[in-house]
């Protein structure tokens, strides 16, 4: 086909407008219905590919990638097997907020829709991607792609934020065309509180002497807000979603310890309560059952947020920022201070679940205070799903920055490695100088082990420790405390990282002894690229307290088969 000089492919024009959103790397895997687009990534050179081996990894890594450089993250797939792939990434990155662009290659526009048994071909693909994302939308012609990508990144960046999936069928990615004078995406409007509303949340509060802010992930741009309601003498505690709003270290804050039993009874002290940005997810809240302080007032972005899980008194609908700065202006000009006996008892508060966490920790104790010492303060903290992330990693390590913590919210296990290699890119890419470090247990890790050898390709700046016991842990766990200790298929087949890591030259190092881990965490910091820190806890030994799932008020046992009402 003749290609004119001033003409150029659909492709090349999704990639031009990418490049004015302030997108420098992005995921997925290379197929047929989608290297149009990947075709000018590489011949314009500005956005950096990264090659997953899997869409469900793409998806995760392009989730981190956005939480950890808050800015849009964006993943290429193909279409059928490809965009179903990536299903359960959205399902998290949906669950997180995380501003993701998923953009899917689709059949041939004739075909589309013809149940023709098309190679690559979902039916109905459309509604399974509106089922977990945030929207899903679909490009019917050249003339509309631009416009329909400016809608699904400013809807991916309008708070509440999230996954918006867009389907750009192959005809139409290798169509030629000209290329669009304004590829400037379209602005991203805030939720402007009412100042009304925001009179009569300020008066309440003025009315309040020990009050509390419950800070979600909703809030992670308001710090400087928080920061003067902190002047106030208003206290502090996080979501795991909000962890690092404020620096983790900051004497007036909880941190994410939000449900022990000593910050529970601090809350019945308090005689206010300002969630702000923050769903009130039933783990975080032991199910809703968690006795928060009464009032209870909340601000969102979301107005269908009021009354959800909690009854509120008061409800504020707008960006947190800007309620948060309204509030902090109103306050400060009617001179409120509150108790500062207020602090004093959060800290004592704070210091006590503190200290059982660290005395249930049993020898990983040390090993949670050797990756402080070794994490510093710029680092990125990304989470799998495991025992050691629900007994420790959630509120420990401290981090100090509200981009610098990421974890699979949902609840899946085995999405933590491809969303550190997501970060570690992010962190490379912008030039944060962050090293990311990886927590996951051997369970979830074995899911997306291919990503292994994407993260080798692209020498990831990453620390993966290992939680080794060659088991599911948590679900061994619970199988003992609800299910009268009868376990089954936990037990897992494990591989030698030594001997698999060697395979893909990917740097390793196995600690049977605690005393060995300043070493080889020296080890690891050396390293340019990735390192895999395998912690062998079956040599190590156990935790002192057991986690048994997430923490609720009650536990049921589950009789045995032939056992109830005996």
């Amino acid at each position: 086909m003749h290609n004119p000089s001033n003409t150029v492919t659909v492709g090349a024009v999704v990639a031009a407008f990418l490049e004015q959103c302030g997108v420098k790397a992005a995921f997925g895997v290379i197929s047929i219905h989608n290297m149009p687009i990947l075709d000018a990534f590489a011949q314009r050179g500005t956005v950096r590919f990264i090659s997953a081996r899997g869409e469900a990894g793409a998806g995760n890594m392009a989730d981190a990638y956005a939480r950890s450089t808050a800015s849009l993250g964006v993943c290429i797939t193909s279409t059928g097997p490809a965009a179903g792939n990536i299903a359960g990434s959205m399902v998290e990155a949906l669950t997180a907020g995380a501003p993701v662009l998923h953009i899917t290659g689709q059949i041939e526009t004739p075909y589309l829709d013809k149940g023709m048994s098309y190679i690559h071909e979902a039916p109905d693909q459309l509604t399974m991607l509106k089922a977990v994302s945030k929207a899903a939308l679909r490009v019917r012609s050249v003339e509309t792609v631009l416009g329909t990508l400016k809608r699904a990144v400013q809807l991916a960046l309008t708070a509440p934020t999230g996954p918006v999936s867009v389907e750009i069928p192959i005809d139409i990615q290798s169509a030629l065309t000209t290329m669009p004078a304004d590829l400037s995406p379209l602005p991203i409007e805030r939720p402007v509180p009412s100042a009304a509303a925001l009179d009569a949340l300020a008066a309440r509060l003025a009315a309040a002497r020990r009050p509390m802010l419950w800070v979600g992930g909703g809030a992670r741009h308001a710090r400087a807000a928080i920061q003067r309601l902190q002047k106030l003498g208003f206290g502090v505690v996080t979501t795991t979603q909000g962890r690092g709003t404020v620096p983790e270290d900051d004497a007036g804050s909880l941190g994410a310890y939000n449900i022990q039993k000593p910050v529970e009874a601090l809350y019945q002290t308090c005689d206010a309560m300002l969630v702000v940005g923050s769903r009130l997810r039933g783990n975080e809240t032991l199910k809703y059952e968690l006795k928060l302080p009464r009032p209870l007032y909340r601000i969102d972005a979301d107005a269908a947020a009021e009354g959800r899980c909690y009854a509120s008194e008061a409800f504020v609908c707008g960006d947190s920022a800007l309620a948060l700065e309204g509030l902090a202006d109103r306050l400060e000009a009617a001179r409120y201070k509150a108790d500062p006996q207020l602090l004093v008892d959060l800290r004592a508060a704070h210091d006590q679940a503190v200290a059982a966490l660290r005395d249930g920790l049993g020898p990983y104790a040390e090993l949670v205070r050797q990756l402080q010492s070794a994490a510093g303060r710029n680092f990125n903290w990304v989470r799998d799903v495991t025992v050691s992330n629900s007994t420790w990693g959630n509120r420990e390590l401290r981090v100090f920055e509200p981009s610098a913590g990421v974890h699979a919210t949902g609840g899946g296990i085995g999405q933590g490695m491809p969303m550190a290699i997501g970060a570690a890119i992010g962190a490379a890419v912008t030039g944060s100088g962050r090293k990311t470090f990886c927590l996951a247990g051997d369970g979830g890790f074995i899911l997306n082990l291919g990503e292994l050898a994407c993260m080798v390709q692209e020498k990831a700046p990453m620390v993966i420790v290992l939680m080794n016991d060659k088991s599911y842990g948590v679900i061994k766990n619970i199988q003992d405390a609800q299910y009268g200790g009868r376990q089954c298929y936990a037990e897992l087949h494990t591989p030698d990282y030594d001997l698999l890591c060697k395979s893909i030259a990917l740097p390793h190092a196995r600690v049977r002894d605690l005393a060995e881990l300043p070493a080889r965490l020296g080890e690891a910091l050396a390293a340019e690229g990735p390192f895999l820190l395998e912690i062998d806890m079956l040599s190590i030994g156990s935790f002192k307290t057991t986690f048994a799932g997430p923490p609720t008020n009650t536990v049921t046992q589950i009789p045995a088969l032939g056992t109830a009402g005996k």
